[in-house]
């Protein structure tokens, strides 16, 4: 688990089936002392986080398997919460 802040959002004509209905948001992951980490990555949201909003991202496969109900996702980071600050 990492937290990050919501730089923006991706738009799809075409979903894999197991994302239809999530938004799909990018993601800066930051380090413990608040600078970036490496390049922005493409998060599952099903929280309604929005842009500059700083989210706790987790890459916990079984975890993201299991909140969309599928084992073939190819969702790899979803959102697990909002930070409050």
């Amino acid at each position: 688990m990492q937290n990050g802040v919501v730089v923006g959002h991706a738009t799809s004509v075409v979903k894999h089936r197991t994302l239809e209905g999530w938004r799909l948001l990018i993601v800066q992951l930051l380090t413990p002392a608040g600078t970036p980490d490496g390049e922005p990555i493409l998060v599952g949201d099903h929280l309604g986080a929005g842009a500059g909003d700083e989210v706790m991202v987790t890459s916990d496969a079984g975890l993201v398997r299991e909140l969309v109900k599928a084992k073939d996702s190819p969702l790899r980071y979803t959102v697990l919460g909002l930070v409050d600050v």
